[in-house]
C-alpha cells in the first residue's frame, strides 16, 4: 500500500524483543496484520500511538499476510474510554478480530466502529445502545440478511402485539411457542430501525444479536467477557448486569 489511510488498532502483542504484531482496522483494506519494527525500541517514536483506540493515519508494505508497516503517526487524541466503556470497546475490537476477514474492504463499516467509539467516549448513558447499533450493522456487512418486518411464513407485515420466532435461513415466523427465540413485532420494528425506545427492545436487540453473531464465533469465549467479569467488583455486577456484551 502506498498512501496513507485511517486505521485503528484492534489489538497487539510483542514481537520478538522491539517489535509488535498487531492487527489493524483500515478504512480502505480492511483487518491487516502488520510488523510494526522497534515499536517497542526505547526511542521509537511509534511507542506511545501504537495503542487501542487511536485514531491514526498509517502506512505498510508488503504482499504476504503479514505487512510491514511504514509510518504511523496519531490523528487526533486517543479516545478516552474507562471503566465499562472501556470494556465495551475491547470487546467491539474483539469481534472485529474475530469475524472480519483479512484485507477485505469495509469502508461503511469503519465509519459505525468510529461512530460507536464515540459514542462510548461520552460516558454519559448506557454502552448498550451503540453496541446493539454496531452488531447490527455489522451482521449487516457481514451478509446476514434477515427481514424483521415482515413474517417469514406468509409475508404478511409484522404486528405489534404477535409472537414471532427466528429460525435461521428463514427470518421470524409467527409462533405461539415463547421462549429465547421468540420476539414480538413491536420488538422487531425496534430492531429494523435499530432504535430502542425501552429496556424491553434493547433486551431482547441483545438476545437477537447474541443468536446471530454465534455461528461466526464459534464455540472459542470472548475474552473481552471474562475481563469484563474479572475486573469488575461483584457488588456492581447486578448494577450493570446488562453491559455484561
Amino acid at each position: 500500500m502506498e498512501g496513507w489511510q485511517r486505521a485503528f488498532v484492534l489489538h497487539g502483542r510483542p514481537y520478538s524483543e522491539t517489535s509488535l504484531l498487531l492487527d489493524l482496522f483500515s478504512e480502505n483494506d480492511g483487518r491487516v496484520r502488520v510488523l510494526a519494527k522497534g515499536a517497542r525500541a526505547r526511542r521509537s517514536n511509534l511507542k506511545g500511538c501504537l495503542q487501542p483506540f487511536t485514531p491514526l493515519l498509517v502506512r505498510w508494505s508488503g504482499r504476504g499476510e503479514v505487512k510491514t508497516l511504514r509510518n504511523a503517526e496519531p490523528a487526533s487524541l486517543a479516545l478516552p474510554l474507562t471503566g465499562t466503556m472501556l470494556y465495551s470497546g475491547l470487546y467491539v475490537n474483539e469481534l472485529l478480530s474475530r469475524v472480519l476477514e483479512h484485507e477485505t474492504n469495509y469502508s461503511a463499516l469503519f465509519f459505525d466502529y468510529l461512530h460507536c467509539l464515540q459514542h462510548l467516549a461520552v460516558q454519559d448513558s448506557s454502552p448498550e445502545p451503540a453496541l446493539r447499533r454496531f452488531e447490527l450493522a455489522l451482521l449487516g456487512y457481514l451478509g446476514y440478511g434477515v427481514d424483521f418486518l415482515h413474517c417469514a411464513g406468509s409475508d404478511e407485515p409484522v404486528a405489534d402485539t404477535m409472537t414471532y420466532q427466528y429460525r435461521e435461513e428463514k427470518g421470524f415466523i409467527a409462533s405461539l411457542v415463547v421462549d429465547n427465540r421468540s420476539f414480538t413485532g413491536h420488538e422487531l420494528r425496534s430492531l429494523a430501525s435499530r432504535e430502542f425506545p425501552d429496556a424491553g427492545t434493547l433486551k431482547a436487540a441483545k438476545r437477537f444479536t447474541r443468536i446471530a453473531l454465534k455461528p461466526y464465533l464459534g464455540g472459542k469465549p470472548l475474552k473481552s467477557r471474562e475481563l469484563f467479569r474479572q475486573f469488575v467488583p461483584a457488588a456492581n455486577l447486578s448494577k450493570i448486569a446488562s453491559s455484561d456484551k
